[in-house]
């Protein structure tokens, strides 16, 4: 009988092509029968495996939902006891002193390839099965292609130019062999579309299980893919966006229309709170495209709790001692939820002066979104926030706001103490709110229907304005001056341009979003480096910040990569 080689053991846990020295190293672990291999329940182990290692595989230093890296924005401080506590990470925030040889460059991109591994595994499997004997082939060859265009996606994001493992039947030597500027940035953003593209052909509008993507959920990134592939890139001496296709902008308009979303029973949730509360009731709720799904009580001692927040947890005395503070909401995120008397937010000019909660009107997702002194902590009127070393381990260096999209109730039963602080509370990768904005970004792009595009920013700001329930008494409690209203005038290109982008802003804040929407739209460098200079007073660190043009846009490739490439990498620009 043929025997098939069992790859599992190899590319399951190595790092595709991104682990030259790891395939070097590996034996075959022995082999299996060929009816063994395509057996029904082998295969779904394989695919639970795929699904599995976005979980297992990430870390509290390597999140999948990127938090680590998005201190790079004009969000997010990193936070923690100083600078030298987790100093990669400082270098990143003040883009000065990132080193090739850092951990933290190589460890991101060698976790995004093991989880791409585990998708291709699954497949080199599946495509080999026969659909009489296993009718869900094509669904699961979907879900698996779902799960290896999500990870080129990050990567993407994060370094640019990178191999594209697509190529389940690849043997070890072959992923070695795979360059990582074979393709230009245009044709890279299309691969990922091909797979996205064949989920999205091959999924169903419901899945009876949440963790599984749906049709809307490959929309969604259609969407999200083609709006990063609009904005051209693809000279390769520069970073800059050199044109913005309008065609991509269409298929953006296409992947992005209601039907697609009611099929699939996607909606805005009626409160925006909802979105980031971990009582089952409220998981996986209507906003929720796709999810990460971490549970607690399940059996498996908390395993499958998400421990990749841990370091995210203030530091209250006798309640989350070990509390690291990390990610910390920055000044200027918190001004730009400033308002003005019409409950309009202040566009040209919220950052002239910093946010005052006596003073100031506010749009309520601020309050939904940060911690700050004299507001309770995670809504617990036991826990009112002040300026001390309980919500700032920096003694004030970094600030003493906290964020709240990622934390829970300190004395409720969702937070669990092991190595770290975790939560069984979903992560959500895709929410609907993202993809009406990019739906109102490609309409103002394209000048083709500005009226609808400030519609969707009024229906977010709308709901914002009903997201009120956990905050109705913060007039009394800390003399917050609650104000928002929506559009009501006629607006063009360039002022639409404006209302959509910081509409983005406000409502994905400390979600993650942030830094790669100012590298797609062509901003990165002057809004960081006004960033830096504004913030110098609030947060000295940034006194020898600076922001490289053509540089720091992207991660550098790993050294450990490039050195093991056999000559088939290039260093991405900007002489690291």
């Amino acid at each position: 009988m043929k025997k098939i080689i069992y790859i599992a053991a190899i590319l399951m846990g190595a790092l595709a092509s991104g682990c030259n020295d790891f395939l070097d190293s590996q034996k075959p672990q022995g082999t299996l029968d060929n009816d063994q291999v395509l057996n029904p329940q082998y295969v779904d182990n394989l695919v639970i495996s795929a699904y599995a290692g976005w979980i297992s595989i990430e870390d509290i230093n390597s999140s999948f939902s990127m938090w680590n890296y998005d201190v790079r924005s004009d969000d997010a401080y990193k936070g923690g006891n100083g600078t030298e506590d987790g100093d990669v990470f400082h270098a990143l925030e003040i883009s000065q002193g990132i080193m090739t040889t850092a951990w933290n460059i190589s460890d991101m991109w060698n976790r995004l390839y093991q989880v791409i591994s585990r998708s291709n595994t699954a497949l080199a499997v599946l495509v080999q099965m026969d659909a009489a004997s296993y009718p869900q082939r094509e669904q699961r060859i979907a879900e698996m292609r779902f799960l290896r265009g999500y990870g080129h996606f990050l990567l993407k994001r994060l370094y640019k130019n990178i191999p594209f493992a697509i190529d389940e039947n690849m043997s070890p030597a072959d992923y070695n062999n795979l360059e990582n500027t074979l393709y230009t940035n245009d044709e890279g953003w299309q691969i990922i579309i091909d797979d996205f593209k064949f989920a999205y052909d091959h999924l169903p509008a419901i899945q009876a299980e949440v963790g599984r993507p749906t049709r809307a959920a490959a929309a969604a990134f259609l969407a999200k893919t083609y709006m990063y592939k609009a904005y051209r890139q693809d000279d390769p001496a520069t970073n800059q966006v050199t044109s913005i296709a309008r065609e991509d902008l269409l298929k953006v308009i296409e992947y992005t229309e209601t039907s697609i979303y009611t099929a699939s029973a996607v909606d805005l949730a009626p409160d925006f709170h909802n979105n980031f509360r971990p009582e089952p009731i409220y998981e996986n709720g209507p906003e929720s495209i796709w999810a990460m799904q971490y549970s607690f009580n399940d059996g498996t001692n908390y395993g499958n709790c998400n421990w990749s927040y841990g370091l995210i947890v203030p530091n209250i005395p006798g309640v989350t001692d070990g509390g690291c503070d990390f990610y910390k909401p920055s000044q200027n995120l918190v001004n730009a939820f400033r308002t003005d008397e019409n409950g309009l937010p202040l566009l040209d000019s919220y950052n002239s002066r910093d946010y005052d909660m006596a003073a100031d009107y506010a749009d309520p997702r601020l309050f939904l979104t940060v911690g700050m002194p004299g507001t309770p902590y995670m809504f617990n009127r036991d826990f009112i926030m002040d300026k001390s070393a309980t919500w700032s381990r920096s003694n004030g260096l970094y600030g003493y706001y906290v964020t709240l999209k990622q934390n829970v109730d300190p004395e409720g039963e969702y937070l669990v103490k092991g190595s770290w602080w975790g939560s069984p509370m979903n992560r959500i990768v895709l929410r609907y709110a993202d993809i009406l904005l990019l739906r109102a970004e490609a309409l103002v792009q394209l000048n083709q229907s500005i009226p609808e595009a400030i519609a969707i920013v009024n229906r977010l700001r709308t709901r914002a304005s009903q997201s009120t329930a956990l905050i109705s008494d913060y007039g009394t409690i800390c003399g917050a001056r609650i104000n928002i209203h929506t559009y009501n005038g006629s607006y063009s290109q360039d002022q639409a341009l404006k209302i959509v982008k910081h509409e983005r802003r406000v409502e994905l804040a400390m979600e993650s979003d942030r830094f790669f929407d100012l590298v797609r739209w062509g901003e990165a460098a002057q809004v960081l480096n006004k960033y830096y200079a504004d913030e110098a007073d609030n947060c000295a660190i940034y006194a020898t910040a600076n922001f490289t043009p053509n540089k720091n846009e992207y991660l550098p490739i790993p050294f450990s990569q490039l050195s093991a490439s056999n000559g088939h990498y290039k260093q991405n620009i900007g002489n690291w």
